[in-house]
C-alpha cells in the first residue's frame, strides 16, 4: 500500500477536536455572560464563582468527562506517519493557544485591578472571592500553555523554540525549555534527574526538589554550552544569546509593563500565576515518572530510554486539551515527533486514570500511594528493589517488602 493510498483509508478522528483545547485559553471571557446574568439576578456573591472555572476545569470537569469518554484506542499506522508529521494544520492549532492565553492573562489583570465593573454587574472592584478566582483560573490557562510550549520547544524550527520561550514567560517557567530538553530527556526514569519522582516520594517533597533541581540543573546545561564556544557564561555579551537569561528576560518584560499599566496591586495576580500555574507543570511531572528507573549497564551507562520508562494514559478528553502529552511512553522514546504522530503502547506502564483525573489525587500522598505503589510492584513483577526509590525511605520501603537493605 503507498502512502497515498493508506492516507486516503486513514483518518484522524480527533482532526477537529484538536480545538478544543482552544476552550482553555478562552474559558475566563466565556464566563462573562454567565457572570453579568447573576448579577441581574442580584446574586452579587455568588456570581463570583464562575471566575473559578480554572481550577473548576482542571479537579472536576475534566475527570468528569475524561471518565465517561474513556479511551481513544486509534494510533495512525506507519505509512501516514510522514505525511500526518508535515500537516501545518497540527501546529496551526498549537499556535493558536497562545494569543488566547496572553489575552486571558492581560484580561486578568485589567479584572483583579479595576476599580469600577459596573459593565459586568458589580458595583465597584471584584471581592477577593472572585480576585483569586480569576488569578487560579489566568495561572490554569498558563499552566495547561507550559504543555503548549513543551510541544513547541522540542522542534527544530527556530520560531517555535521563540514561541516555546514567550508561552513560558506567564508562569516565570523559562528554564524548563532548557531543562526538558537538554536535562530531563536526558536522565529521564535515573536518579539523577529531579523531574523524575521517587517510589515513596511525596509530591510535596517532589515538588521543591524539582523546582531547584531543574533551575540549577538549566543554568549548569546553559553554561556548559556557552563555555563550549570559548566564552563564559558570566560574560554580559554571551547573555543575549543564553537560552535561561532571555527566556528569564520575556518574563521580565511583560510582568513590567503589566506592573506599570495596572499598578502594585497586581503583584498578587502575578505571583499566583507563576505559582500556582507552574505547580501545574510539576504535578504532571510527578505522576509521568513515578517510581520508573533506566538500570544502568555494565558499563556504567544507563539502559536506552524506552516507553517502559514512562507511564502512559490513551484516555482521549485529556489528551485533546494537552497535545497527547499523556502518550508519554511514546514522547520520551521519539521526543522530536509532533503530538498527531504519538501512539499509545498496550505494553507500556498505564496509569488508572487521565491527567486530569491524578492532578488533584498527587496532592494526597496516602491516596496516591494506594492507587500508585501496587502498579510500580507489578511493574517490576514485584521486585522492589528495580524501582526508583526514595533514599530518605529506602530501608523502611524494602523492610515493608521482605528485602534486606
Amino acid at each position: 500500500m503507498n502512502t497515498n493510498t493508506a492516507s486516503a483509508i486513514w483518518q484522524d478522528k480527533k482532526r477537529h477536536l484538536w480545538l478544543l483545547g482552544l476552550v482553555v485559553p478562552t474559558m475566563l471571557f466565556l464566563m462573562l455572560p454567565l457572570v453579568w446574568a447573576m448579577n441581574q439576578a442580584g446574586w452579587h456573591l455568588a456570581s463570583q464563582i464562575p471566575l473559578w472555572i480554572g481550577p473548576f476545569l482542571v479537579y472536576l470537569l475534566l475527570p468528569t468527562v475524561d471518565l465517561w469518554v474513556g479511551a481513544d484506542g486509534q494510533n495512525p499506522p506507519d505509512e501516514v506517519m510522514e505525511a500526518l508529521e508535515n500537516d501545518k494544520y497540527y501546529r496551526y492549532a498549537t499556535y493558536a493557544y497562545i494569543p488566547f492565553q496572553y489575552a486571558s492573562a492581560v484580561f486578568g489583570a485589567y479584572l483583579f485591578t479595576a476599580s469600577d465593573l459596573s459593565w459586568l454587574g458589580y458595583d465597584g472592584p471584584l471581592g477577593w472571592l472572585g480576585k483569586i478566582g480569576v488569578a487560579l483560573t489566568t495561572a490554569t490557562v498558563a499552566g495547561v500553555g507550559i504543555n503548549t510550549a513543551h510541544e513547541l520547544g522540542h522542534k527544530r524550527e527556530s520560531v517555535e523554540r521563540w514561541l516555546a520561550k514567550i508561552t513560558l514567560a506567564q508562569v516565570c517557567y523559562g528554564h524548563f525549555y532548557v531543562e526538558h530538553n537538554r536535562g530531563h530527556h536526558v536522565r529521564v526514569a535515573t536518579p539523577e534527574d529531579p523531574a523524575s519522582a521517587r517510589f515513596g516520594e511525596s509530591f510535596w517533597e517532589f515538588l521543591p526538589r524539582s523546582v531547584i533541581g531543574g533551575i540549577r540543573s538549566a543554568w549548569h546545561l546553559e553554561a556548559q554550552r556557552i563555555r563550549r564556544t570559548g566564552r563564559s557564561p558570566w560574560n554580559p555579551r554571551t547573555w543575549a544569546d543564553n537560552d535561561v537569561l532571555n527566556a528569564l528576560a520575556i518574563s521580565v518584560l511583560f510582568w513590567g509593563v503589566l506592573l506599570a499599566v495596572f499598578g502594585v496591586a497586581l503583584i498578587p495576580y502575578l505571583l499566583i500565576n507563576a505559582l500556582y500555574g507552574s505547580s501545574l507543570l510539576e504535578s504532571v511531572n510527578y505522576l509521568e515518572h513515578y517510581g520508573l528507573v533506566r538500570q544502568k549497564l555494565d558499563s556504567g551507562r544507563y539502559e536506552r530510554c524506552t516507553p517502559q520508562h514512562s507511564w502512559n494514559s490513551d484516555h482521549m478528553v485529556t489528551n485533546l486539551f494537552l497535545y497527547h502529552l499523556q502518550r508519554h511512553s511514546d514522547h520520551h522514546a521519539n521526543p522530536t515527533r509532533r503530538y498527531q504522530t504519538l501512539r499509545s503502547f498496550d505494553d507500556s506502564p498505564n496509569l488508572p486514570a487521565g491527567y486530569g483525573a491524578l492532578i488533584g489525587v498527587t496532592y494526597f500522598p496516602p491516596v496516591w500511594r494506594k492507587l500508585m505503589d501496587h502498579r510500580v510492584l507489578e511493574h517490576y513483577a514485584g521486585d522492589i528493589t528495580r524501582a526508583n526509590i526514595s533514599p530518605r525511605r529506602r530501608e523502611k520501603i524494602l523492610a515493608r517488602y521482605g528485602v534486606s537493605a
